[in-house]
């Protein structure tokens, strides 16, 4: 039975992301910054732990925990918006979680993938991050971390490939989320199934891509 890992699962994407692999009979290792207020992800199927990416000693903790378990697909969701406010301290928060910690978790979860029959990783960033796709301007301190994560996440691509790990960057489109807002194209189920199909196509062949949750290649 593969196992998933997948980080800032209490709700929206990273909690259907872990209804959907449950259901389809995958063991889901699910984190979140205060597991005991996650009512829904606790009525999943799934393993449910304690960790705050952004804080050190949260992330020791948990590889501790985790140990050598053998991870099939690590999917980095959890991240944070960081909103209009241009100010120092938000923007060091948003890259420390959204570009920082994604990339040392990649880092540190490496063997326990490498160990794995399935070898994938994935960091769920957005188009927005994409420089190129950028004409309207804004936005500047989530633009940026995700650029960054992107950038970050290309290289973990080339450097783990040797080991035989398959990564993308996925784009989970305008979802109807907290972040993404009741207005937004799509909701989670539909989002999470096009990204199930993407991360189901990812191997060696095509690994350090940024792709959308249809599939389609978005520029750099």
């Amino acid at each position: 039975m593969p196992t998933l890992l997948v980080t800032g699962a209490n709700r929206g994407i990273g909690l259907e992301l872990a209804r959907q692999y449950a259901a389809d009979g995958w063991e889901v290792v699910a984190t979140a910054r205060e597991p005991d207020k996650a009512d829904e992800l606790n009525d999943l199927d799934c393993k449910v732990e304690t960790l705050d990416v952004a804080d050190q000693t949260s992330v020791d903790a948990f590889l501790e925990r985790l140990g050598d378990r053998k991870i099939d697909l690590f999917i980095n969701n959890a991240g944070v918006g960081g909103g209009l406010d241009l100010t120092r301290e938000t923007w060091l928060h948003t890259l420390e979680v959204n570009s920082v910690a994604p990339a040392l978790l990649a880092r540190a979860l490496k063997p326990n993938v490498a160990a794995s029959d399935r070898k994938k990783m994935v960091v769920i960033t957005s188009r927005m991050g994409s420089i190129a796709d950028n004409d309207g301007g804004g936005f500047w301190v989530y633009r940026s971390s995700k650029a960054a994560v992107n950038a970050a996440w290309k290289s973990i691509a080339l450097d783990f490939k040797g080991d035989g790990i398959a990564v993308a960057m996925l784009h989970p489109g305008w979802v109807q989320t907290d972040m993404g807002g009741p207005n937004a194209q799509i909701d989670t189920a539909t989002s999470v199934a096009g990204m199930r199909k993407v991360i189901d196509g990812l191997s060696l062949d095509n690994t350090g891509e940024f792709r959308a949750y249809d599939g389609a290649a978005i520029d750099w």
